[in-house]
């Protein structure tokens, strides 16, 4: 059948992944970071063809599948089979791929033909075979239309097209079009597209190679870079390959600079010169990015010990510098904090910068906006009587009770000012609450949602879930958060896959030494002799985010504590754990 010509399917899409039509979208991988690194000559290719007998995908009614596996351009098996299509095939498709009635006649089902392909395939797997085939949503969409007919495990390939590819990689001029007969003359296919499966597979696989080829001009060489690729780089920024040339390939942090030496971006990697090289290919799409790399003049390079020394080295250097290309520069992430007051009879305030570096402070946060933290107050007042206005009162104050306190949901120290006893008591709820154990708020409010659930008040208990939610995680973040900033020195340390020790010295929450140990040597020596980054003063999200860091890395499971300073212990606050915005990883892609 003539697959380029096929006006059933939705037309193909400028992106590397694959769409088909709203009736037939198939659950599938795309490349994502996940691929990072992997060398295009280390990944398997299962290159697919299928004949069919017409009709729509969902039918199924395929004739023939051809397959090929390959890796690093050697074949490592091919598969071929007729299938019974369980329809008639039309003589118009017979007269093009020469597949008869006689030919499928005998032959296994459509069901039994995909799954044998699905099992030479060996799909399913994280870092399985990537599934290629040309104008991919042809295939595909067969593929995919069998697996739901005859209900087959559909396993979630990853997929290359290689009609896209090209698109991106040739040139103007280059080729007439991208059909499959064009591509395989250009790049001297041995074997010619005959509109029979294997046939078809085979010359696709010299397409993917010479593609391959063409993209490692382009400074692509592995799946993430790939993934990335968006039509080939600009002569002038290719031109700026240079500046990577004398960068380490270490793990650490690295600075791009303007002509006059204004940071522009920061960024971390494993591999700080092999990542900064792709900003000068074709697999960086990003506009910010490419606005970036036509003004950077240079870059700087900082090694770092572990990927968590490099993740807080970043966190501060964005802090303190301030790159305008940096994303968490230009958009810093609007945090809020909420405290007990300090005066006569205290209330609940909302902050925007916050300090929970003592033990008995009385705030909770951060907060990842206000209208977060005005929840988690809402959740106080529903079991505290405390006062929500911002009066000033004092001794001689002496006013009318309002709407909240006729209701009781307020103690009115207003009425009364020289007394204050009652409202202490309280208060001092609030400071339990706050900074040691609230779980009677949880059981309290938990009550609450479950008595509105079962009267139908769905909206109601709705309200109540979402502000005991935001309180948890406010209460969370501060505890953690605390727990370790009340510690003078810690030294921590946790085995490396290379062999040795990482030891990291934590001091009041931040991080103060990291370096890397190799078996033999004094760890703890070698740690307190590295002092790593200045202890300048930085605003408090960085702060948090550096100890929260620091936390992730303490409850990975593998780390253990050596040495704490005389009289302290350190354990994760009793029921904490940490939220799931707190458990990312530390060698984030940038």
């Amino acid at each position: 059948m003539n697959k380029e010509n096929l006006g059933a399917l939705t037309p193909l899409q400028d992106t590397q992944d694959v769409y088909l039509s709203e009736q037939m979208e198939p659950d599938f991988y795309p490349l994502t970071f996940d691929d990072i690194a992997t060398p295009l000559n280390q990944v398997t290719f299962v290159i697919v063809d299928l004949e069919t007998a017409g009709g729509p995908a969902n039918e199924a009614g395929i004739t023939e599948i051809g397959a090929v596996k390959v890796r690093g351009g050697e074949v490592l098996g091919e598969f071929r089979t007729f299938t019974n299509p369980g329809v008639p095939i039309p003589p118009f498709i017979s007269a093009l791929t020469g597949i008869t009635q006689f030919h499928v006649a005998d032959a296994p089902s459509v069901r039994e033909g995909v799954s044998a392909f699905l099992d030479f395939a060996g799909f399913g797997q994280p870092d399985g075979p990537v599934l290629v085939a040309h104008n991919a949503p042809f295939d595909v969409g067969f593929l995919f239309g069998a697996c739901k007919k005859f209900d087959i495990s559909w396993t979630r390939p990853r997929i290359l097209d290689t009609v896209i590819i090209a698109r991106k990689v040739l040139r103007n001029g280059e080729v007439i079009n991208n059909k499959l007969s064009t591509l395989a003359k250009y790049f001297h296919a041995q074997t010619t597209p005959t509109h029979r499966a294997l046939d078809d597979a085979r010359a696709t696989v010299t397409v993917l190679y010479g593609l391959i080829e063409r993209l490692g001009n382009l400074g692509v060489s592995d799946l993430e870079a790939l993934a990335k690729f968006d039509g080939a780089a600009t002569e002038k920024r290719r031109l700026k390959r240079h500046l990577a040339d004398e960068l380490p390939e270490s793990p650490g942090v690295y600075i791009f600079y303007d002509a006059k030496k204004f940071p522009l971006y920061v960024g971390t990697s494993t591999n700080i010169k092999r990542r900064v090289k792709t900003y000068f290919t074709a697999s960086e799409s990003r506009k910010q990015i490419n606005s970036m790399i036509a003004l950077a003049e240079s870059v700087e390079a900082i090694v770092c010990a572990s990927s968590l020394e490099a993740f807080i080295r970043e966190l501060r250097l964005i802090a303190e510098l301030k790159p305008r290309y940096n994303i968490r520069s230009r958009k810093p992430e609007s945090t809020a904090w909420v405290r007990v007051t300090e005066e006569r009879f205290p209330r609940l305030s909302i902050i925007r910068k916050g300090n929970t570096s003592e033990k008995g402070d009385r705030i909770i946060g951060p907060f990842h906006g206000q209208q977060q933290a005005e929840l988690a107050i809402a959740a106080v007042y529903d079991v505290l009587p405390i006062r929500q206005c911002k009066e000033k009162i004092t001794k001689a104050t002496s006013m009318t009770p309002c709407v909240l306190a006729e209701i009781n949901r307020c103690v009115a120290p207003c009425v009364d000012g020289s007394s204050n006893e009652d409202y202490l008591e309280l208060i001092d709820e609030l400071d339990t609450l706050m900074t040691q154990n609230h779980a009677g708020l949880v059981n309290n409010l938990t009550s609450k949602m479950e008595s509105l659930a079962q009267s139908e008040r769905f909206e109601d208990a709705q309200i109540i879930r979402d502000r005991l939610n935001a309180f948890r995680l406010g209460s969370h973040r501060a505890a953690a958060v605390r727990s370790l900033r009340v510690i003078p020195e810690m030294v921590a340390v946790s085995n490396t896959p290379t062999g040795g020790w990482q030891i990291n010295v934590i001091k009041r929450g931040r991080l103060a030494a990291s370096v890397h140990a190799l078996p033999g040597q004094d760890a703890q020596a070698l740690a307190k002799a590295a002092l790593v980054t200045s202890a300048a003063d930085i605003d408090q999200e960085t702060l948090v985010g550096e100890t929260e860091a620091l936390l992730r890395w303490l409850g990975d499971g593998h780390t253990r504590i050596v040495e704490i300073s005389p009289g302290c212990t350190w354990s994760m606050p009793v029921g904490l754990g940490l939220p799931a915005g707190m458990r990312q990883r530390l060698n984030q892609p940038d």
